[in-house]
C-alpha cells in the first residue's frame, strides 16, 4: 500500500469549491499519515493533462457541487481509464438530481418529504403568483426550498409565511434553474454515513445528530465552528438508531452509490425516517459529519480511505 500514487481532487469551480478544497487538504493529510503518496489537483483545466503524464493509481474525489457530484469528473476519470473511489459517473448523476433520487427512494418504499419540482420558466410563463399558490395548497406551510440540484445547503431556506416565497424563490434560483419545494418536517435531523471498504460488504456507521439553534441546519451552520452541536451516535431510541442505518443502506444500494455516501434525514414526531437526500461526496473538513462518524466507529480515515484506494485500484 506504501507504493500506491493517489491523486486528491479538489476545489473545481463550484459553488462549493472553499468547502472542497478544506475537504481535500484533510483527505489528503489523512491519506499520507496512512503512507499513501499523495497528489493534491485542483479540478481545472489542467486536470486531464496531469492525470495522463503523472498517472496516479487511483483518483479520490473531494469535490462538493457541480462537476464533482454530478458525475462529470467520474466520467473523466472513466474515460481516461483510472481508478477512482466513490460512485461511478452514472449513479452519481442520478443522485446528484434530487427530484429524480427523491422518486426512485419514494418508488422503492422509503419515505421522504412530499415535494415538487418546477424550473425557472413554469414560473414565468404560467405566472409566479398562481404557481407559488398552487404549490402551498398542495403541500402546505411552512416549506423548505432548495435548488435542485447542489450541496452544503447553498439557497435553502425555510418558508413559513406565504408573503416570504418569492423571496426565497430567487434565492434558490441563483445557484439552479430549478426549485425543488418539499413539505418541511419537524424532527431531529440525523447524516448516515455508509462505507464500504471490503470487510464484509457495505455497512452504516453510527447517526449523527445535528443540533441547531433555530432548526435549520444551513451554510452557515455547517462551516462556522460552535454553530451546531453535534451527538454521535444520535440521542434515539435504539430501534430508532437501527431504523436509520437500514434506511442508509438502502437508500445506498438502491441509488447505485459505491464505496462511500452519507444520508441526510428527519426522524419526524412518529419516529419515521424522512430521507431528504443522499450525498456521493461527503464533506471532509473540521465541522463535517462523516469525519465524526468515522471516529465514533473507531475506525482512522486515512486507514478508511486507504483501504477505498485498494477496493478502485482492485476495480481497476
Amino acid at each position: 500500500m506504501n507504493d500506491r500514487t493517489v491523486a486528491v481532487l479538489a476545489g473545481g469551480l463550484s459553488h462549493e469549491r472553499e468547502v472542497s478544497l478544506r475537504s481535500g487538504r484533510r483527505l489528503a493529510g489523512a491519506l499520507r499519515k496512512a503512507g499513501i503518496d499523495v497528489r493534491e489537483w485542483d479540478a481545472d483545466a489542467s486536470l486531464i493533462e496531469r492525470l495522463r503524464t503523472d498517472r496516479p493509481d487511483a483518483a479520490v474525489v473531494a469535490l462538493h457541487g457541480g462537476e464533482g457530484e454530478n458525475g462529470s469528473v467520474q466520467a473523466v476519470l472513466e474515460l481516461l481509464g483510472i481508478p477512482f473511489v466513490g460512485t461511478s459517473a452514472q449513479a452519481s448523476r442520478r443522485a446528484w438530481d434530487k427530484p429524480t433520487a427523491k422518486a426512485e427512494l419514494a418508488r422503492s418504499g422509503l419515505s421522504t418529504p412530499d415535494w415538487v419540482a418546477l424550473p425557472h420558466t413554469t414560473f414565468r410563463e404560467l405566472g409566479a403568483q398562481a404557481v407559488l399558490d398552487a404549490m402551498v395548497e398542495r403541500l402546505g406551510l411552512p416549506l423548505m426550498l432548495k435548488p435542485d440540484q447542489g450541496g452544503s445547503a447553498l439557497g435553502a431556506q425555510v418558508v413559513r409565511a406565504a408573503a416570504d416565497l418569492p423571496a426565497a424563490m430567487v434565492s434558490c434560483l441563483a445557484y439552479a434553474d430549478t426549485v425543488l419545494a418539499e413539505r418541511f418536517v419537524v424532527g431531529t435531523e440525523v447524516a448516515v454515513s455508509v462505507v464500504d471498504d471490503g470487510a464484509g460488504g457495505p455497512r452504516a456507521l453510527p447517526p449523527v445528530e445535528v443540533d441547531v439553534p433555530g432548526g435549520v441546519y444551513d451554510y452557515t451552520a455547517r462551516y462556522t465552528q460552535g454553530a451546531a452541536t453535534f451527538h454521535c451516535p444520535a440521542r434515539l431510541p435504539e430501534e430508532t438508531v437501527e431504523l436509520l442505518k437500514e434506511t442508509a443502506l438502502q437508500a445506498h444500494q438502491l441509488l447505485g452509490l459505491r464505496d462511500i455516501s452519507r444520508m441526510d434525514a428527519v426522524v419526524d414526531a412518529d419516529g419515521r425516517v424522512q430521507i431528504l437526500e443522499v450525498n456521493v461526496s461527503p464533506g471532509l473538513t473540521d465541522t463535517s459529519l462523516l469525519p465524526t462518524a468515522v471516529a465514533a466507529a473507531g475506525m482512522d480515515l486515512g486507514e478508511l480511505f486507504a483501504a477505498l484506494v485498494e477496493r478502485a485500484v482492485e476495480r481497476g
